[in-house]
């Protein structure tokens, strides 16, 4: 049996080699390396696959963060509410802008944006709404929409942790991750579901205006060139990075089902283990399992990451510090605000290997060593 890997991007290269070889070669070949056919191309197939009016290809998911909100046009002091569990990324562009960041707390099932805490977060200086789409799956977009429609409030939904996550909508509509809401953010970056070599992201929005302006921002602020209209940035995708990105595109569907069947293994492997609550899947949306994160009693949590690399099986924790404890968010913090279940979600999940590559005999050793542990402690 090969090695264990968290996320086996040497084992998904090998199948497509020959496409992604000749691909890279064709580019270098062609010398078309900034802004050549591959990335047109790619745009085109994305906003296919999407369903979206719109793609903005970027240089990476943190770009694309920043580029929405500045194409919203937001001002200093502005307030942006987002997740208090996340990466760092989806709130340091927030307070890189000189925005304010609102943290609120999640659902203790999904960890995604609690839209009840949401609410009770918006003030008349709230400005926008960035839900995060964690682990794989979307957050309550219905909820959050009809939040933001009420008041006036736009929504950047970050995606980069769940492309081609589907969410049925209150209308029976049925929507992709981040073409909900006014507009969408997303990374490619090498261990993502749609995963490039390299750093890239991308935007996508239906509104045409918004589209106009990310597309200037992500340009130096230009629609002819050395005509500056506003301020931008330097932010663009590289063609060797589209074209690897248009061979895993088509790939795309072929690599969830993968990962959503490697975790029916792993639910119906913890279905008898009391401490283990596996991944909540939200009847609204799909779950294409960026991360397999489960939840087990705090004072296990590390022994059992422990026990497992012992056993040459990697387990990671996403986040062990939660935002608001962060020494680069200090000046942010209220002291009134509480985040029970943000906290407590610290403490407490942990996420298994979680790749297209995994083999059966793969998932039933790590199963097992899990299982293992609670049986033994």
């Amino acid at each position: 049996m090969a090695n264990i890997q968290m996320v086996d991007l040497k084992g998904q290269y090998e199948k497509i080699r020959t496409e992604v070889d000749q691909a890279i070669n064709e580019v270098v070949r062609s010398s078309a390396f900034i802004n050549g056919p591959e990335v047109k191309d790619f745009q085109t197939e994305l906003e296919e696959y999407l369903g979206v009016k719109h793609v903005i290809p970027c240089a990476n998911g943190t770009d694309a963060l920043q580029i929405a909100m500045m194409a919203l046009d937001l001002k200093e002091g502005d307030e942006v509410i987002t997740t208090n569990f996340t990466f760092i990324a989806t709130v340091e562009v927030i307070a890189l802008l000189k925005l304010k960041p609102v943290l609120v707390d999640v659902d203790p099932d999904t960890y995604n944006i609690d839209p009840e805490k949401l609410r009770e977060a918006i003030s008349p200086n709230t400005k926008a709404i960035v839900p995060v789409h964690l682990f794989g799956q979307c957050a309550n977009m219905n909820e959050i929409m009809a939040i933001a429609e009420e008041k006036d409030i736009y929504v950047v939904e970050d995606t980069a942790q769940a492309i081609s996550a589907r969410y049925t909508l209150k209308d029976g509509s049925v929507k992709t991750a981040g073409t909900m809401g006014h507009i969408g953010a997303t990374s490619f970056f090498p261990s993502k579901n749609l995963g490039c070599y390299g750093d890239g992201g991308a935007l996508y929005t239906n509104d045409d205006a918004l589209a106009d302006r990310a597309r200037q921002i992500c340009n130096h602020g230009m629609r002819v060139r050395y005509y500056h209209e506003l301020i931008g940035v330097n932010s663009r995708l590289d063609s060797i990075q589209a074209a690897v990105l248009r061979i895993k595109l088509r790939k795309l569907d072929e690599y969830c089902d993968a990962r959503i069947a490697a975790a029916d293994y792993y639910d119906a492997a913890f279905a008898s283990i009391p401490e283990i609550k596996t991944p909540k899947r939200a009847e609204d949306s799909t779950h294409t399992f960026h991360q397999y994160t489960l939840r087990v009693p705090a004072e296990d949590r590390n022994h059992l990451q422990k026990h497992l690399m012992d056993q040459d099986i990697p387990a990671m924790i996403y986040y062990p510090v939660p935002l608001h404890e962060q020494e680069a968010f200090e000046a942010y913090k209220t002291g009134e605000t509480e985040y029970p279940v943000t906290v407590q979600l610290s403490k407490e999940v942990i996420s298994l290997p979680m790749h297209t590559e995994l083999t059966e005999d793969q998932l039933k050793t790590i199963t097992q060593e899990v299982i293992s542990y609670f049986k033994n402690k």
